[in-house]
């Protein structure tokens, strides 16, 4: 094997894990990386590309970046500007009223007629409907408890049912629990201090994290592909745990995604809806929600283009699904994975988390500085 085909490290997938740990690798140790993806794109799931009308859409369905990280922004301003956007989103009931999600003061005076006009009057207002609950295990049990049955009926079973094709008494507390329920009129979807975007996409923002001499990538190319084809001394898996182990214990279970386009004419170069996305909780509604994607970009066009969201069984993973049984099964694959001290598992799908992408960002960054410290990595000698 010639020594061309050597690198010093070989990673499986161009998303933000393995993107983040090739450029570490690559910048700062020196060190020759291969990044191979099964997809004829970088990027991962965060891919996005100009449509026929130029509006630059998310082909795996909407990213909205926002972090509480200064580290995070930090990286990653290396390689993009931003532009500032703060989501916002509308939950459309039967009957067409449309209130504002997360639940907070307005929502609620708009479903209820009411005129709640301090903090103290929405805790008392909820603390009327709460319904204890001595151990908060499911998602039914998180919402109930801070909100009640009738709000929890409204605006989570049937979402939640939709999404995730189980009820919320048989998911994890965290899947229902992430979502807050405030007290003032804030109706900005996340709160945290950082909320922009890249300024010229995600997928740019890629090529610029990739854009090195000592980086190759190859796409439309997975592990088996290479192996035996090169040589590498370390391996950084960001797929799936389960696939890497052949499924030895059976197969993890993911929800799935799936968008229809739509092509809206705006020859007043306006938007279409009131806000970027709309959510729509009732199971008599096939689709989960509506995102308009120019809100994001901050594009003005005679044309925008609105993404329909279907939750789908069959896919690819997006979600993975929090309850004790696939816990205990991830169990088994990562105590293989910790017999492997050759391969690094890092992102979403390796760890058979739900994380945001300054998660995974993060956890990268932590992940590689832990190799460092650890001796498994090593900065390459410059010739």
């Amino acid at each position: 094997m010639s020594d061309s085909e050597h690198f010093d490290t070989l990673i499986v997938g161009a998303g933000f894990a393995g993107s983040v740990m090739a450029e570490r690798l690559a910048a700062r140790l020196g060190q020759r990386v291969l990044v191979v993806d099964r997809r004829p794109h970088i990027a991962g799931n965060a891919y996005d590309e100009a449509d026929e009308h130029g509006v630059l859409v998310h082909r795996y369905g909407p990213h909205i970046f926002h972090t509480q990280s200064a580290k995070v922004v930090d990286y990653l301003s290396r390689f993009t500007g931003w532009r500032t956007y703060e989501h916002r989103v509308l939950a459309q009931l039967e009957g067409g009223l449309r209130v504002p999600m997360p639940i907070n003061r307005t929502t609620i005076n708009l479903l209820y007629g009411l005129d709640l006009r301090t903090e103290e009057d929405v805790v008392a207002f909820l603390a009327d409907r709460a319904e204890p609950v001595e151990y908060v295990r499911t998602s039914e049990d998180a919402v109930v408890s801070k909100v009640g049955r009738e709000l929890y009926e409204t605006f989570f079973r049937g979402y939640t049912r939709k999404q995730w094709q189980r009820d919320p008494s048989e998911l994890h507390a965290s899947v229902c629990g992430r979502l807050p329920t405030r007290t003032n009129t804030d109706d900005r979807y996340f709160t945290d201090d950082f909320q922009q975007m890249p300024l010229a996409g995600y997928t740019r923002m890629f090529e610029r994290i990739l854009d090195h001499p000592r980086i190759e990538v190859r796409l439309s190319t997975d592990l088996e592909d290479v192996r035996g084809e090169v040589a590498y001394d370390h391996l950084v898996y960001t797929g799936p745990i389960d696939a890497f182990f052949g499924y030895r214990f059976g197969a993890l279970p993911y929800r799935s995604l799936e968008w229809e386009l739509e092509t809206v004419e705006t020859p007043d170069r306006g938007l279409v809806q009131p806000c970027a996305s709309i959510n729509f909780p009732s199971e008599n509604v096939a689709h989960t929600r509506i995102t308009e994607y120019r809100w994001l970009t901050g594009q003005t066009h005679t044309a925008s283009t609105l993404a329909v969201e279907y939750p789908r069984t069959e896919g690819d993973p997006y979600y993975p699904i929090p309850n004790q049984e696939t816990r205990g099964l991830y169990k088994r694959y990562a105590a293989l994975a910790a017999e492997l001290p050759e391969v690094t598992f890092v992102g979403r799908l390796a760890r058979y988390q739900y994380l945001n992408m300054d998660q995974v960002v993060g956890q990268a960054l932590a992940t590689f500085e832990g190799l460092v410290d650890s001796g498994a990595v090593a900065e390459v000698p410059v010739a």
